[in-house]
């Protein structure tokens, strides 16, 4: 197979007509749901806003190279593991599998507090509840919608098509109205612009699209399904099927990421508002564009934080089935990350934190944490032993690794920045 199972237009259009694609159709499109959650919102916004198209290409950047690791991650998967468990079966050393899994609990608690205070915000711009009275309510967030479709997983993919397209419509909607200057966008698309005053949200943006709960969840929701259809499909179809529906999902997501970034400085950049809080860039909307506008920027805003939630726990699943000998519902797990993340959200709150600074800080510490699943993933995926035919050619193996080392050089650039340079943050 070429690099990334390269299929030209016409096949790939003749992938959609399948109907065997649609119902294999769904997981990328779960995963690409973490590419739209809160953080993204609030890395983007303080992007757009701070400086202008400035970072649009860490946007494109950073989306590319998520196309690949998920790519990778779902080859695990068809492949018949999981990330998680490749790196608790091989490593011999159970102290060390102890203490990368308490890493990955880490990275699913730095997600879902994103997620959380983005729910806890919409509640406070839609309803007017208070943000302390909202971080209760946010806890049971997603365990309705759990209990509806926990005997049926096809159904929690369409209501993550819903979410989606809320989300989606809600952001093409804002994009339209601000009339943003397309020559500045294709010009900062391509061009590299990077110091010590960007680098806290270039890097956040990595973070927040790049993201280590999306790495591990990928692998085991295809492994999964692979176990489901392992007598309709062969692994060939499969990875064509992946292919598409990874390109698919990973490509809407980022154009919304995009679209974000430049919404914040199409509204706010060039008209003088400074953004210190997702407060301030809704009610700031409300002048400019009408109630409508803000009315949409809070509802994509909630469906961004309850479906990103969704992934969030079934990512947290798959490390604890993967990594220990513990056995929890998704209900439970659900009340146990929101009944951690309660106490730092309160603390928070209570102080006056505020939240956007929170959701750039949660994204800056993923960043951090993307080497935990990135390393095994990519050099479990070249190793013909555990992989087969879906072994990883070299051009692939070099590319993703290329990309990683792209994004540890970003977060030694923040760190230089903070420690050295006396930056900020």
């Amino acid at each position: 197979m070429k690099f990334i199972d390269k299929i030209p237009i016409p096949s790939f259009l003749k992938v959609l007509g399948k109907k065997e694609f649609w119902a294999f159709f769904g997981t990328g499109l779960i995963v690409s749901v973490a590419y739209m959650d809160p953080g993204n919102w609030g890395t983007s916004i303080s992007g757009g806003a701070e400086f202008n198209y400035d970072l649009l290409w860490i946007v494109w950047l950073s989306s590319i190279m998520a196309m690949l690791f998920q790519y990778i991650s779902g080859k695990i998967g068809i492949a018949g593991h999981s990330v998680a468990g490749l790196v608790h079966g091989r490593w011999k050393s159970k102290t060390m599998v102890f203490l990368y899994w308490l890493l990955a609990e880490i990275s699913i608690l730095a997600t879902d507090l994103a997620e959380f205070l983005g729910i806890v915000v919409a509640l406070n711009l839609l309803f007017g509840i208070p943000m302390l009275e909202g971080t209760f309510l946010a806890i049971a967030d997603v365990l309705l919608l759990l209990l509806l479709t926990r005997k049926n997983f096809r159904a929690l993919e369409y209501a993550f098509i819903l979410f989606v397209s809320v989300i989606g419509i809600g952001y093409l909607y804002e994009l339209f109205i601000t009339s943003p200057d397309l020559g500045l966008i294709a010009t900062h698309s391509i061009t590299p612009i990077l110091n010590s005053q960007t680098i806290l949200i270039a890097v956040g943006i990595i973070g927040a699209t790049v993201m280590p709960h999306a790495l591990f969840v990928h692998s085991w929701l295809l492994k999964n399904k692979m176990k489901e259809n392992e007598k309709s499909i062969s692994k060939k179809e499969a990875l064509t099927f992946h292919t598409v529906d990874n390109v698919l999902s990973l490509f809407v997501a980022g154009l919304i990421n995009a679209s974000i970034l430049i919404m914040a400085a199409a509204a706010f950049y060039n008209s003088g508002f400074v953004v210190a809080s997702i407060d301030e860039a809704y009610r700031t909307l409300t002048p400019l564009f009408g109630s409508l506008a803000s009315t949409v920027f809070a509802l994509a805003l909630l469906s961004a934080g309850i479906s990103s939630s969704i992934t969030g726990t079934l990512a947290g699943q798959s490390i604890m089935e993967s990594l220990t000998d513990f056995k929890l519902s998704p209900t439970a797990r659900r009340l146990i990350t929101r009944g951690i993340n309660v106490i730092p959200l309160l603390i928070a709150i209570l102080l006056g934190i505020e939240p956007l600074a929170i959701l750039v800080y949660s994204q800056v510490a993923l960043s951090m944490l993307i080497p935990l699943p990135l390393i095994p993933l990519i050099y479990y995926s070249s190793k013909k032993e555990i992989m087969g035919e879906l072994t990883n050619k070299k051009i692939t193996t070099a590319v993703s690794s290329i990309f990683a080392i792209v994004i540890l050089a970003f977060n030694a650039y923040l760190l230089y920045s903070v420690f050295v340079l006396g930056q900020a943050i």
